[in-house]
C-alpha cells in the first residue's frame, strides 16, 4: 500500500510540473495537424481605455505615462486612465503635467479591485485594458491585443509578463525570471489548445460589457475576473507579442512576501470558482484549470513531504526507491546550499532552481494559514521591485 501510494504521489507532483506541459505540448500539436486555427484580425482598432491603478508609485509615474503615451495606437480612439485611489505621494502634480491622462482619485484605500471597480464605473469603450503602474509596455502592445477581440468568443486576451533579470540577479531574480519563462510557455500552449488558464494583472484586456464587479477583499483581482469570463464560456486568449516588463522582487523575502499572498489568493480563487467551472459545463477548461492551478495550489506540497517520508520506509524495497531518496536528499541540499549562499551575497545560479521552488511550495502552506485564518485583505504593501 505504501509503494501504491508512493508512485502515485510522485506521479502527481510530476504531472504538476513537468507532465502537464509535455502532454499539452503533444495536445497542441495533434490539435494542429487535425485543423487550421481562425486567422488573427489585424485590421480591428475599436475605442478602447487604458486603466492603470496605482498606489503611492510617483517614483514611476513619469515613466509609465510617457510609456502609455508612445503606444501604438490611434490616440483618437485610445482614453488612458490612471486611478489614484489613497495615494499620499505627489501624484497629482505630475498627472497634472500630462492632459491627456485623465485622473481618478478619491482619498479612501480599499486596495486595487475596489479601485478596478470604481473604475469600470467611467469606462465608456467596449474593451477595457489594465496594466501596472510599474511595468513598462513594447509599443505594438495595444494592437495586439485588441486584434484578437474581432473574434466574439474571445472574452479576455492575456499579455506577457516578462521579468528584467541580470547576471548579478539574486536567487529570487533569477528563479522568478526563469518561473515565468515556464509559465509563459504553458500560457501559450492552453490557449493554442482552447483557453489560457487567468491573466497576469501587469497586462490583461476584457470585453467591459463582461466585467463583472468583485469583492473588495479578492486578492487575484486579475485571475478571478478572467475566470470568471472563462466560465461563461469565452475563452482567454494568450498574447505573447503583447507584454509588460517588470523588475524583479528586490530580495527573497520580498518574493517571499508576494508568492504566500499569491498562494493565499489561489485558495480564495478555488473557493469562490468551485460551483462556477466543473467537468460538466466545461470539461476542457476544468482539465486545463485542473492540471495547470489547482494542483500546483492545493496538494503537490503535501506530497512533497509524503513521498519523503515515504521513501524513508521504502528505503530497503529496492535499489530504485534508494536512487530517488539520494535524489530527494541531493535536491533538498542544493536548496539550502542555494538559501546560504543568497545570505552571503554568493549566487550560483545552478542553484537557484531548487531554491525557488521549495520557496514556492513553502508559500503555498503558508498561503493556506493566511487564508484559514481570514486575515487576507484586498490592501497590502506592494513586495520591493529592483
Amino acid at each position: 500500500m505504501g509503494e501504491i501510494l508512493f508512485w502515485i504521489s510522485l506521479g502527481l507532483i510530476f504531472y504538476a510540473f513537468l507532465g502537464y506541459g509535455l502532454l499539452l505540448y503533444l495536445l497542441v500539436v495533434l490539435k494542429k495537424l487535425s485543423r487550421t486555427g481562425k486567422p488573427v484580425s489585424d485590421g480591428f482598432f475599436p475605442e478602447v481605455s487604458l486603466v492603470v491603478p496605482c498606489y503611492n508609485e510617483a517614483d514611476v509615474l513619469k515613466n509609465k505615462v510617457l510609456n502609455c503615451l508612445q503606444l501604438d495606437y490611434d490616440s483618437k480612439l485610445l482614453k488612458i486612465y490612471f486611478i489614484t485611489d489613497g495615494s499620499t505621494d505627489g501624484f497629482r502634480e505630475i498627472l497634472e503635467g500630462y492632459p491627456q491622462v485623465t485622473l481618478m482619485h478619491e482619498d479612501r484605500r480599499a486596495g486595487k479591485t475596489a479601485a478596478e471597480n470604481r473604475a469600470m464605473r467611467f469606462v465608456t469603450t467596449p474593451f477595457v485594458i489594465f496594466t501596472d503602474a510599474n511595468t513598462l509596455l513594447n509599443p505594438g502592445a495595444l494592437k495586439n491585443i485588441i486584434r484578437h477581440f474581432k473574434d466574439k468568443t474571445v472574452g479576455c486576451v492575456a499579455g506577457e509578463k516578462r521579468v528584467l533579470s541580470d547576471v548579478s540577479d539574486t536567487a529570487s531574480a533569477s528563479g522568478e525570471g526563469l518561473y515565468w519563462k515556464y509559465e509563459s510557455f504553458l500560457k501559450r500552449l492552453d490557449s493554442e489548445l482552447y483557453s489560457a488558464v487567468g491573466a497576469a494583472g501587469e497586462l490583461v484586456a476584457f470585453r467591459s460589457s463582461l466585467y463583472e464587479e468583485l469583492p473588495e477583499d479578492t486578492v487575484l483581482d486579475d485571475f478571478m475576473q478572467s475566470m470568471l469570463i472563462a466560465s461563461k464560456g469565452y475563452k482567454i486568449v494568450y498574447e505573447p507579442e503583447a507584454y509588460a516588463m517588470e523588475s524583479a522582487s528586490s530580495s527573497v523575502k520580498e518574493e517571499l512576501k508576494r508568492k504566500v499572498r499569491i498562494s493565499a489568493g489561489g485558495w480564495q480563487s478555488m473557493k469562490r470558482l468551485w460551483f462556477k467551472i466543473t467537468p460538466w459545463n466545461q470539461p476542457v477548461l476544468y482539465f486545463q484549470y485542473l492540471s495547470h492551478r489547482v494542483l500546483r495550489w492545493t496538494v503537490t506540497p503535501f506530497l512533497l513531504i509524503l513521498i519523503f517520508f515515504l521513501n524513508l520506509l521504502l528505503w530497503e524495497a529496492g535499489l530504485i526507491y534508494q536512487v530517488v531518496m539520494v535524489g530527494q536528499v541531493l535536491f533538498y541540499l542544493a536548496a539550502l546550499a542555494g538559501y546560504i549562499m543568497e545570505n552571503k551575497q554568493v549566487r550560483l545560479k545552478i542553484l537557484f532552481v531548487p531554491y525557488y521552488f521549495c520557496m514556492m511550495n513553502y508559500a503555498v502552506l503558508a498561503g493556506l494559514f493566511r487564508f484559514l485564518k481570514g486575515n487576507q485583505k484586498g490592501v497590502w504593501e506592494k513586495a520591493k521591485r529592483k
